[in-house]
C-alpha cells in the first residue's frame, strides 16, 4: 500500500462512519421521539417524559462527541488529499476547489449540527416538561 492508498482509504472509511453514525443517530431520534409522543398521547406518566428527554439529551450529545471525532480524523487527511491532486488539472483538483467554493451552511457538519441541536432542544424541552408535570 503506498502513501496514496493510505490517505484515500483514511478518508474514505472515515466519511462513511460519519454518515452511517448520523444516519444511526437520525433513526433511534425517530424512535426516541416517537416514544414521546407515545407517551404523551397517552397521557402516561410524566417521570417517563423527563426520562425520555434526559435519554433524547445524552443522545444528541453522545452522537455530537462521535461526530467532532469524526470530523477530527476527515481533517487530518484534506492537506495529503490536496497535495495529491496538485499534480491533476485545476478542474480535478476537488478538495481544493471544494475549499474555495463551500460556503457556511451549504455543508453536512452544518446541517448535521442544526438537527443535533434541535435534538438537544427538544430533549431539553420534554425532560423540563415532565419535570414540571410531575
Amino acid at each position: 500500500m503506498d502513501g496514496r492508498d493510505l490517505v484515500w482509504d483514511h478518508f474514505k472509511f472515515n466519511a462513511e462512519q460519519r454518515l452511517r453514525g448520523f444516519n444511526f443517530f437520525v433513526l433511534l431520534s425517530i424512535f426516541a421521539d416517537g416514544g414521546v409522543f407515545t407517551a404523551l398521547e397517552k397521557g402516561l406518566n410524566p417521570k417517563l417524559l423527563l426520562l425520555l428527554g434526559v435519554f433524547i439529551v445524552v443522545l444528541a450529545f453522545v452522537f455530537w462527541l462521535v461526530d467532532a471525532r469524526s470530523r477530527q480524523l476527515l481533517n487530518l487527511t484534506i492537506p495529503a488529499l490536496k497535495e495529491i491532486e496538485s499534480s491533476f488539472p485545476e478542474t480535478h483538483r476537488l478538495f481544493a476547489l471544494d475549499a474555495t467554493l463551500q460556503g457556511k451552511y451549504v455543508r453536512y457538519t452544518f446541517a448535521i449540527r442544526v438537527l443535533l441541536v434541535a435534538q438537544l432542544l427538544f430533549g431539553l424541552g420534554i425532560a423540563l416538561y415532565g419535570a414540571c408535570r410531575w
